[in-house]
């Protein structure tokens, strides 16, 4: 077995290739990718073709198909073109890319990006890096591959796209208020090199132009500081609820209760007092940049 560039598998269907696991414990996840798998295998047992001729003829291994059609395993856009195409089943195949496409991203990050897709406004305050809607690709790559214990290149490029896919979220219209701050020692360390951290920088200063979006930066110097129990995030809906959650307050868990939420709004509100301005913070940015 081999693995291309781009993480297509390739196999001789003898070993467990790497692929996309269901979670058994996404319930919805595992019943689109179980419906899928039974469309895949219902094609190739009607076009009187057995696994192992299917998957040497996708370019796929035999136990690897095996995965897929018994909904073990998330299949590839690339497996479902090549399946669509071999078994001639005119787009039907093709068309379920749609339905994987959010399967294969973590139910966590799933959850989260549907939260974001509905919050009318957002305040969030990182302390450790740059915080996930602003990351560049570049920048959260490098925080993946630094994982301990590391993710597989395969894991990497997952997550990776689940978190590029949340910053859906600046092309919305209507858009969200969305104010974010940032500690200043996020702003220096070169997460990726030193080329990744001023492109990252650039893009700060993108973003932290649109109409809807406010950053600030936390100074290091700052002797009185409201968020030193870890990092805040508190999304508002259209509805009137709100969803919050911190690291130092009610176990890390998120929290939609009215009174919890008045405590992390009190932080957040406080930690946007102390940092500096939304324009003295891109001033700030754009120094760093230049000293970068």
């Amino acid at each position: 077995m081999s693995v291309d560039g781009d993480g297509t598998e390739r196999g001789n269907g003898g070993a467990d290739e790497p692929g996309w696991d269901v979670d058994p414990d996404d319930e919805s996840g595992v019943a689109v990718v179980a419906a899928v798998g039974r469309q895949i295998k219902a094609w190739r047992e009607a076009a009187g073709l057995r696994a192992g001729e299917f998957g040497a003829a996708i370019g796929y291994g035999e136990d690897l198909v095996y995965k897929v059609e018994g909904g073990r395993r998330i299949p590839r856009p690339e497996f479902l073109d090549r399946a669509d195409e071999v078994l001639g089943a005119g787009g039907k195949l093709a068309a379920m890319k749609k339905d994987v496409a959010e399967v294969r991203y973590p139910k966590k990050v799933r959850d989260l990006a549907n939260m974001e897709a509905r919050a009318v406004e957002a305040g969030l305050y990182s302390n450790h890096n740059i915080h996930g809607l602003l990351q560049t690709p570049e920048y959260a790559r490098a925080l993946f591959e630094m994982r301990r214990p590391a993710y597989s290149e395969d894991e990497v490029e997952r997550v990776l796209a689940a978190r590029m896919a949340r910053r859906r979220i600046f092309e919305r219209a209507p858009a969200p208020a969305l104010s974010f701050v940032q500690e200043q020692v996020t702003l220096c360390r070169p997460i990726g090199g030193t080329m990744v951290l001023r492109r990252q920088l650039e893009h700060l200063l993108v973003v932290g132009k649109l109409r809807n979006v406010e950053i600030q930066v936390m100074p290091t110097s700052r002797e009185d500081h409201a968020g030193m129990g870890g990092g805040i995030e508190v999304l508002k809906f259209g509805d009137g609820t709100a969803v919050g959650r911190s690291e130092g307050a009610f176990a890390g868990r998120p929290v939609s209760d009215p009174k919890q939420l008045r405590i992390l709004e009190l932080r957040y509100g406080m930690i946007r007092a102390q940092a500096l301005a939304p324009r003295e913070s891109l001033a700030f940015i754009e120094q760093m940049l230049g000293e970068t």
